[in-house]
């Protein structure tokens, strides 16, 4: 009779009877931790407080001080609510850094959701040309289910922010103000999702009849115009132009008139976003440093600048960031921020919860095998206001996040040294600050990495 099993399953039945986990098996685990006194005051304490509260080292904890001896921040944190926007709150929170200075106000935001929804239509575009350009793949092709798997989520990166920026420019956040569907956009993307996967089996589809390019752009602009209309209703519609006047710190009132959000770009945001890198901080050796990667399929705008890394020493890092604050100037980062994290108190450090003691268990790797095996990649972006400098060399970091004020110092994280080493993976600073030899190295022709590389993680 012929086998029905898969390879996989025929090499479990061949191979792994001693494996199986027999009754005698589970009750000599259950016996084993009822006997462990450790793990059953672990047990009575963790299902009481919850493992933070058990894990946190008091003695880290309380050794952190939330000083620093550089601080730019006097401002007022934003608030994403549940939306992945972090990466486009931290690169506008960069923006109004100076912003406020030229306007003489000290409260100032622009507008998150505009930037969010030209962010969302480009990105419908993108994913289409995808679709149309692997459509001669089967389904199941890798990249296929991984761009179908991962479209119209909320991340991105840095080149991608500044792409939507230079093409749609900005608006104060009165012109387009937040709305239900921004501020936890579970609902719309999930429409979104569905409108783009019915799209990609049908653009599949014309190309396997040999639709023309006529056809096949016909077919594209009419998905991104239902998207447009779903957006628009989630969003509402983003201004052409608007009014713009507003009365400073002092009482006195600027009335300006009519302005695109283009012009508002020009006007009001002084950073030069054209001289900026990002360095990442890869630390797989077969990536070398000091050269420069980028991920293949990840983008929004056509005809945008590509998502772009310089791959440095975590040292240098930390260098250019520290002297760009010190200069007084934040610092645009992304990093794993759930590692090591004491959400309430607003405190990362390397060692800040001890995991392995709770449950008597080793769980260490080093950064390489954390991103090799997926244990760890980029998931969030923030800004860096402050950083504590002790003999030339920082201490710790201050940390403008986007959670709203009730967390940490008002909305604002410290960040110790230690936390900066394993788990910030990327900084953009000017390319002026970067020594000569790194300068060069961006000419050089990118090392590509496949779509679904941990570097390609959207912050």
């Amino acid at each position: 009779m012929t086998s029905t099993l898969s390879p996989a399953e025929t090499d479990r039945a061949e191979n792994g009877e001693e494996a199986v986990l027999t009754p005698a098996t589970l009750q000599a685990l259950a016996d084993g931790f009822a006997a462990d006194p450790r793990a059953v005051l672990a047990q009575n304490a963790v299902t009481r407080a919850g493992l933070e509260q058990v894990a946190v080292n008091h003695a880290r904890q309380v050794s952190i001080s939330t000083t620093v001896s550089h601080r730019l921040d006097d401002w007022t944190v934003a608030n994403q609510k549940k939306s992945g926007r972090c990466w486009l709150f931290a690169a506008l929170n960069l923006f109004r850094f100076e912003t406020r200075k030229q306007l003489g106000v000290k409260t100032f935001e622009f507008s998150q959701n505009h930037a969010m929804f030209w962010d969302k239509l480009e990105r419908v575009n993108y994913f289409l040309t995808d679709v149309i350009g692997t459509a001669g793949r089967p389904a199941d092709d890798r990249l296929v289910t991984f761009l179908l798997a991962e479209v119209m989520g909320d991340g991105g990166q840095w080149n991608m922010a500044m792409n939507v920026f230079r093409k749609h420019g900005v608006v104060p956040k009165e012109a387009m103000p937040e709305t239900e569907s921004s501020s936890a956009t579970a609902v719309m993307n999930r429409s979104l999702r569905t409108l783009l996967r019915r799209a990609a089996r049908d653009l599949r589809d014309l190309v396997a009849t040999g639709a023309d390019e006529q056809a096949l752009a016909a077919a594209r602009e009419a998905v991104v115009a239902d998207a447009y209309r779903i957006l628009s209703i989630h969003l509402g519609t983003p201004p052409s132009s608007f009014d713009w006047q507003w009365r400073d710190d002092e009482g006195e009132n600027h009335q300006v008139g009519r302005l695109t959000p283009q012009d508002f770009f020009r006007l009001y945001v002084s950073v030069p976003v054209d001289e900026y890198v990002c360095l990442v901080d890869d630390p797989r050796p077969e990536h070398p440093k000091g050269h420069p990667l980028t991920i293949e399929h990840l983008g929004n705008v056509i005809g945008g600048e590509p998502v772009l890394y310089l791959n440095t020493e975590v040292e240098l890092m930390k260098k250019l960031a520290m002297d760009a604050i010190v200069a007084g100037e934040p610092v645009w980062f992304g990093c794993d921020v759930a590692q090591q994290m004491l959400r309430t108190d607003g405190l990362w450090a390397a060692d800040l919860l001890d995991l392995e003691g709770v449950y008597g268990t080793e769980l260490a790797m080093s950064k390489e095998d954390r991103v090799r095996y997926g244990e760890s990649l980029m998931t969030h972006a923030m800004l860096l206001t402050g950083v504590d400098v002790v003999d030339g060399v920082p201490r710790r970091w201050r940390v403008e996040n986007s959670w709203g004020d009730e967390h940490g110092d008002k909305g604002f994280f410290t960040m110790d040294d230690s936390w900066f080493n394993e788990y910030v993976f990327e900084v953009a600073v000017r390319r002026s600050a970067l020594p000569e030899p790194l300068q060069a190295a961006l000419a050089e022709p990118p090392l590509a990495l496949p779509a679904w590389d941990p570097m390609g993680a959207l912050a």
